[in-house]
């Protein structure tokens, strides 16, 4: 299968390019095509391509989608806080590139099983205690709004035959290994990533807050069984959200301490910032994943466990 990936050269991307290459990757690839407006990871794996560019560029869904394409997941964006500060650039990629992206599918391979990666901050305001896929979204920000317009073009895609989309509404993913990115929530990792490396870190909210999480392992594994549901599996409505847990700020300062001691607890220093505290309290915290685990769908234990896999895996890795 030709499988093509946008946002390769960013965490989420990297990790499910390996993934997929992988001796047990769940997608048979013949070639993968990794596209970033910056070099992604060189592989030797023959299979791979790379293609440094634009999204938002007039051709660029000429160069990423031809009628060879089986799988698109498509991750490219500019997230939470970039979004709230460039509002123009946010949805430039957010949605107009998603829009041409569709679009181009439409006209050449009716058939590609296009996997869009959105998030949990399509959802915000007043929302009742559990949350499902059902629950109308009201997103408080720019980038839960470009989302949530292109969740709603993927299902009108696939309902007209014009694609074959699959939405996957991602938690926030902690702990990410490398540099912090501009999200607003990139916090969740900077808490438990630096004082393991030895750094010194800002907790910038109040330490009851809750956020529903995932690890990066197990949304990797997630996003890419999103392309191997059998079409028609979602039903009516494409979406699903993909399954986490809930996890106070103290709770991962808890999880720090277990596993890095009382020195790696040290290294972070308490400084509330209202901007952060404001986009996360409006995210839900609480979601029913009865519907993502009935598809096959998996969710980690807890954010103990989590942690040490980082140590595991991820501590010290060079990208």
């Amino acid at each position: 299968m030709k499988v093509v990936i946008t946002g390769a050269a960013g965490f989420l991307g990297d990790r499910l390019a390996d993934y997929l290459l992988a001796d047990n990757s769940p997608i048979p690839v013949t070639e993968l095509l990794l596209a970033d407006a910056f070099p992604a990871k060189k592989r030797s794996d023959k299979r791979v391509k790379t293609i440094v560019l634009d999204i938002t560029a007039p051709d660029a869904s000429d160069k990423l989608i031809d009628n060879k394409c089986d799988v698109f997941f498509h991750l490219a964006a500019v997230v939470s806080g970039r979004s709230e500060l460039d509002f123009d650039l946010g949805f430039r990629v957010n949605f107009d590139a998603s829009r041409a992206l569709l679009e181009k599918a439409r006209q050449t391979i009716p058939t590609l099983k296009f996997v869009f990666v959105s998030t949990l901050a399509a959802y915000g305001g007043d929302l009742p205690p559990l949350v499902s896929e059902f629950v109308a979204s009201t997103p408080q920000n720019s980038y839960g709004t470009a989302k949530s317009m292109v969740e709603l073009l993927v299902n009108d895609y696939s309902r007209r035959g014009f694609v074959d989309g699959r939405i996957v509404r991602l938690p926030t993913v902690t702990v990410r290994a490398g540099k912090a990115n501009e999200a607003l929530t990139s916090f969740a990792s900077g808490i438990i990533r630096e004082p393991l490396n030895g750094e010194k870190t800002v907790c910038p909210t109040r330490l009851d807050l809750v956020l529903w999480v995932t690890s990066p392992a197990t949304v990797i594994k997630n996003i890419a069984y999103a392309a191997t549901l059998p079409t028609g599996a979602l039903g009516q409505w494409r979406c699903v959200n993909i399954p986490g847990f809930g996890v106070s700020v103290q709770e991962m300062l808890d999880a720090l301490e277990t596993v890095g001691g009382k020195k790696a607890l040290s290294l972070v220093r308490y400084e509330r910032d209202p901007r952060v505290e404001l986009l996360v309290e409006s995210l839900p915290t609480n979601f029913d994943n009865s519907r993502a685990l009935s598809l096959g769908f998996t969710v980690d234990k807890n954010f103990l466990d989590v942690v040490r896999a980082y140590v595991r895996d991820e501590l010290k890795r060079k990208d």
